[in-house]
């Protein structure tokens, strides 16, 4: 039996791992500091959370699933205490990559984090199709990077990955930094922000136009979907000479010359610096 004690269990993201654990042959101590989490945790699984100390004292891994303001101070209060070897799991490459694990040599760091289902996907179910965050019924494929420790104890990270990201098609091995460069740089600084733009623009479209909210709020996601198939080669087809030519001259108004300084590693460091 791997014994595992899950910090932060009755928060967010931890009731969503308990979920997922509940399902394995994992050994879940769970570790909650709120009276509140601490009930959800009771009403969820008819189990009391317990103290630090009791959780860590047998465990095999230790999975964090605490904010990225707190990993620091967490860790810096538990893996003094842990077990030689004892593989520590981190959700998110922010505070691995900017230093803020203790230093002990003799236990593991694993980092894993999910990429989320994909928007081009085969799943048929409404349950599936609703599970846009993932972890409950769409498959997704997930990251994972063993930061520090014996090369055999990625086989026992990834399965607790794939255990609490379940259902999971892919899993991509990766650096802490490679990691670091997906999220923030790809996944945030990018991705999140040139759709938040998107959504001002299609706002920006009714405003001026006077057309309705749920006709370009249609026209928008209706081409982000066939646009996003042919960039991201989902299937084979090509734009329009007008949409090339909009793309053309589209781009130099949208965006500065040297918008991709955001995937300079001092970049990425001062992003992971103000999340952190």
């Amino acid at each position: 039996m791997t014994r595992i004690a899950l910090f932060g269990a009755g928060g967010k993201m931890g009731m969503r791992l308990s979920t997922n654990l509940a399902k394995t042959d994992f050994v879940v101590s769970h570790v909650e500091v709120s009276a509140a989490g601490q009930q959800r945790v009771k009403e969820a699984y008819g189990v009391d959370c317990v103290a630090p100390e009791m959780a860590i004292a047998d465990a095999d891994a230790v999975i964090l699933a605490v904010p990225d303001t707190h990993i620091g101070r967490v860790a810096a209060e538990i893996v003094p205490k842990l077990r030689p070897g004892t593989i520590v799991v981190i959700l998110d490459a922010a505070a691995p990559y900017a230093g803020h694990l203790p230093e002990r040599a003799d236990i593991t760091y694993f980092i894993t984090h999910p990429c989320h289902p994909p928007i081009y996907n085969d799943e048929v179910t409404p349950e599936a199709k609703a599970d846009h965050f993932g972890g409950i019924a769409a498959k997704q494929a997930i990251v994972c990077a063993l930061m520090q420790g014996p090369r055999e104890h990625y086989a026992m990270g990834e399965a607790i990955a794939r255990a609490i990201y379940a259902p999971v098609m892919r899993s991509h091995e990766v650096t802490v930094a490679q990691m670091a460069m997906l999220e923030p740089g790809l996944s945030e600084t990018v991705a999140a922000s040139l759709m938040t733009i998107m959504r001002e623009a299609m706002d920006e479209c009714v405003r001026r136009s006077g057309v309705s909210h749920d006709c370009a709020r249609d026209f928008l996601l209706g081409h982000m979907n066939i646009l996003g198939a042919v960039i991201f080669e989902e299937r084979v087809g090509v734009f329009s000479d007008a949409c090339n030519k909009a793309i053309q001259f589209g781009i130099p108004v949208l965006m500065k010359d040297d918008w991709k300084r955001v995937f300079d590693w001092d970049e990425i460091t001062e992003s992971i610096r103000r999340i952190t």
